[in-house]
């Protein structure tokens, strides 16, 4: 069973900062991309940002841009996410996803369907 472990997460004050990682349980991310989004309450699962293990290439959705930062460390083991900037609009539960691309990179469309495995989820609460 594939299973995807997070850690991280928790209340932080506007403006704040926050890390989310996540990693897989007994098996690297060789072959898989890596993917984070987020719900908020009464809201659908949106994207927030992806990477290549491939070559690094990375994606993110406008409201991450210049704020969060993903990463995976060369042994392919562990992603994060790195959150700064943070308003009460990114109070959710932020969920790590792996989709498995044979090649590491990140699917064409990132289409939530695309990603395979998920977190447990974390939950992040910015208060203002």
């Amino acid at each position: 069973e594939v299973q995807v472990v997070e850690s991280g997460g928790g209340l932080v004050q506007a403006g704040g900062s926050l890390r989310l990682s996540c990693a897989g349980a007994g098996f690297t991310f060789d072959g898989y991309a890596v993917g984070w989004f987020r719900q908020a309450p009464g809201k659908e699962r949106e994207e927030v940002a992806s990477i290549s293990t491939r070559d690094g290439t990375k994606y993110y959705a406008d409201r991450a841009k210049g704020r969060f930062t993903i990463s995976v460390d060369n042994a392919k083991t562990m992603a994060t996410l790195q959150l700064n900037g943070l308003t009460p609009e990114d109070t959710a539960v932020y969920y790590c996803t792996l989709a498995y691309t044979h090649d590491g990179r990140i699917p064409a469309d990132r289409y939530i369907y695309e990603f395979d495995y998920w977190g447990q989820g974390s939950q992040v609460t910015v208060s203002g």
